[in-house]
C-alpha cells in the first residue's frame, strides 16, 4: 500500500508530486461520474476501477472513501460558490444580480446533472454527504444575506438571515424537483421564475385596496 506521507518519486521525467495531483483529480472526477450516478455506489474498488488506476495509489491522496466523498463534494460546491459570487459581482442592477447568481447556478447543473444529484439527490444518504450539504447551506445562506443586505433593506441581521434561509432551502428544493422532472419549465422560465422569487422581499409591499 502507498500511504499518504510517502514521498513521490518522479518518473518519466514527471514531478513525482504532479503526478500524485493528477491522480488525485482523476479519483474526484471519478467519484463524481459514480456518485451522481441514476443509482450511485462508490467503492475504492470502484472508483478506480472508474478512474484506471491501481487500488493503491488511492491511498496516496485519500484515508478512505469517505474522505473522497468529502473532496468530491467540497469541489462541486466551492466551485459553484466562486463562479456564482463571480457572476453576481460582473452584474450591476439588483435584478441583473439576482438572474446572474440563479442563471449561473441554474446552468451550472442542467450542463452536469451530476453536480445536481451530488447535491440535492434523496438517493445519497451517506452521514458524510448529510454534513456536507448542511455546511454547504449554511455557506450559501451567508452568501445570500452578504448581498441581499443592500436591497432587501433589513436592518435586522435575524430577519435577514431568516429570509435568506427560507429562500436557499425553497431554491435547493426547486432545483432538485426540476432536475427529477417534477417541475416541467424550460431553463429560461425556471431562471425567471425564481429570480423574481428571489427579488420578492426588496418589493414594496403592495397597498390594500380602499
Amino acid at each position: 500500500m502507498v500511504f499518504m506521507n510517502d514521498q513521490p518519486r518522479s518518473y518519466g521525467g514527471v514531478d513525482g508530486a504532479l503526478r500524485v495531483a493528477q491522480r488525485r483529480e482523476t479519483l474526484i472526477e471519478a467519484g463524481l461520474e459514480l456518485m451522481g450516478s441514476t443509482e450511485p455506489e462508490l467503492t475504492v474498488r470502484g472508483v478506480c476501477k472508474k478512474a484506471g488506476v491501481a487500488a493503491r495509489y488511492f491511498y496516496e491522496s485519500f484515508t478512505d472513501r469517505d474522505a473522497l466523498m468529502s473532496a468530491v463534494y467540497d469541489t462541486v460546491i466551492t466551485d459553484i460558490a466562486v463562479s456564482t459570487q463571480a457572476a453576481v459581482d460582473a452584474a450591476e442592477t439588483e435584478r441583473g444580480k439576482a438572474l446572474a447568481g440563479i442563471a449561473n447556478i441554474v446552468r451550472t447543473i442542467a450542463n452536469d446533472p451530476r453536480r445536481g444529484r451530488l447535491l440535492f439527490s434523496s438517493a445519497l444518504t451517506s452521514p458524510v454527504l448529510a454534513e456536507k450539504r448542511r455546511a454547504s447551506t449554511t455557506i450559501f445562506i451567508g452568501l445570500l444575506a452578504a448581498n441581499a443586505k443592500t436591497f432587501y433593506r433589513l436592518d435586522d441581521s435575524g430577519h435577514l438571515t431568516l429570509t435568506a434561509t427560507f429562500l436557499v432551502g425553497g431554491l435547493a428544493q426547486t432545483l432538485s424537483a426540476w432536475l427529477d422532472g417534477y417541475i416541467d419549465v424550460t431553463e429560461e422560465e425556471l431562471v425567471a421564475e425564481c429570480a423574481a422569487i428571489l427579488l420578492a422581499p426588496a418589493l414594496p409591499p403592495s397597498r390594500e385596496p380602499d
